[in-house]
């Protein structure tokens, strides 16, 4: 009885010892958590995306619960690579859903608005810094112009303030109450579209031309002014117009009904796109591109021209839908192509905001690669500076 009592107590010993060795080995070759991991992203090596070979960038993953992450999200190399620069950013922006019309990137950085302020992050920026200025008014809106921000609500309360100042001056103070004037050549050369009874008509955008040329788009369509609002012409009648875009002498508008164009400083105008409703429309290089909505697809599409807006080719038949949103495919729910946002160049590139996420073609919408997956069921909202990209997730319809 002792030998074999003594043959199982080495045996033990043996496993013991070596169990001992192994734990100790995979100790001593453990990396520190988060090494040779980027801070801000991590690689989509098991991310469940089935057929696809190319690795993609991912979100960055908030270890800490108190870390601000998944607001807003820069590339510097023409989306293959995001970083996450969130943080300095209160936690409460995500749950707001910043609009297209909440934000905007120039050369001097990222604007974003939020309630009584604007966060402001410099393009050259390296640290997590924003700064925050405190708004004067209550506009909701921001956007670039020739000589600084501008800012305006729905109500037509226009602020903008000169680059290198921190004055807010209001503009074209008196602009509702101009073009609710019944004079001839104006309002009412086309009776019915306009009552001075109405309630005040939504100011959707303010845009100014290298000219000096202003024009306004509301709820009612389009108004411009050439005398630094002393006073308005209606010159495009007929539902909303959301933005403007000048390149070269054209000017080109997305509104309700499609795209409209125009070659005589906005005088007078003509449908390019009309299909359905304008959506987007931007300056890319030698052209333009678009996004309307289609009634016969019930879907948005995207455009492009590059003979200054006469002629038009869809592209969005190429956009890969993966369809990876568990609530796209239900019953009733609007489909991926729903969702297309954004479209921007930088460098070669078309970059589209869309219910999967951003995507990238370099052959102008023949192919598209995703680039950075959807966060829920959220769409980017896209702005571009130079060769930056910004990218702000937002609840759809936003």
């Amino acid at each position: 009885m002792k030998g074999p009592f003594v043959f199982l107590t080495a045996t033990l010993l043996i496993f013991l010892l070596n169990s001992f060795f192994l734990l100790k080995t995979d100790k001593a070759t453990e990396k520190p958590k988060g090494q040779g991991q980027s801070e801000k992203s991590i690689g989509l090596h098991q991310s469940g995306f089935i057929g696809r070979s190319e690795e993609v960038p991912f979100l960055k993953l908030n270890r800490n619960n108190s870390e601000v992450a998944n607001i807003v999200f820069k590339s510097s190399d023409g989306g293959q690579t995001w970083q996450d620069i969130s943080e300095g950013l209160p936690d409460n922006l995500l749950k707001k859903n910043v609009n297209r019309d909440g934000f905007f990137a120039d050369d001097s950085g990222l604007y974003i608005r939020d309630g009584n302020g604007i966060y402001h992050r410099k393009a050259n920026s390296t640290a997590p810094f924003w700064k925050k200025e405190i708004f004067p008014d209550k506009q909701g809106s921001i956007g670039s112009s020739k000589n600084g921000i501008l800012a305006f609500n729905h109500d037509g309360e226009i602020l903008q303030k000169t680059y290198g100042t921190s004055v807010w001056a209001p503009m074209y103070t008196d602009f509702l109450e101009k073009v609710r004037v019944d004079k001839v050549g104006t309002l009412f050369d086309k009776p019915g579209l306009w009552s001075p009874n109405t309630s005040q008509e939504n100011v959707r955008t303010v845009f100014e031309t290298t000219g000096g040329t202003v024009f306004i788009g509301t709820d009612k369509g389009l108004f411009k002014s050439s005398n630094s609002g002393k006073s308005w012409k209606h010159v495009h009648f007929g539902g909303s117009v959301i933005k403007l875009v000048e390149s070269n002498g054209v000017l080109l508008s997305a509104c309700q009904g499609g795209i409209l164009r125009s070659v005589d400083d906005g005088e007078t105008w003509a449908w390019v796109i009309n299909e359905g409703g304008g959506i987007a429309v931007e300056t890319i290089d030698r052209g333009f591109a678009a996004i309307s909505y289609n009634t016969i697809t019930q879907s948005r599409r995207i455009h492009i021209s590059f003979d200054g807006g006469k002629t038009w080719k869809a592209i969005a038949e190429g956009l890969q839908f993966y369809k990876h949103i568990p609530s796209i495919k239900q019953i009733g729910v609007l489909p991926p192509s729903m969702y297309i946002s954004s479209i921007k160049q930088v460098g070669q590139y078309l970059i589209c905001g869309h219910a999967d996420g951003i995507f990238r073609s370099s052959d102008m919408g023949k192919t598209w690669k995703l680039l950075l997956p959807s966060i829920g069921d959220k769409v980017y909202n896209l702005s571009v500076s130079g060769n930056v990209i910004y990218a702000i997730p937002t609840k759809r319809g936003c």
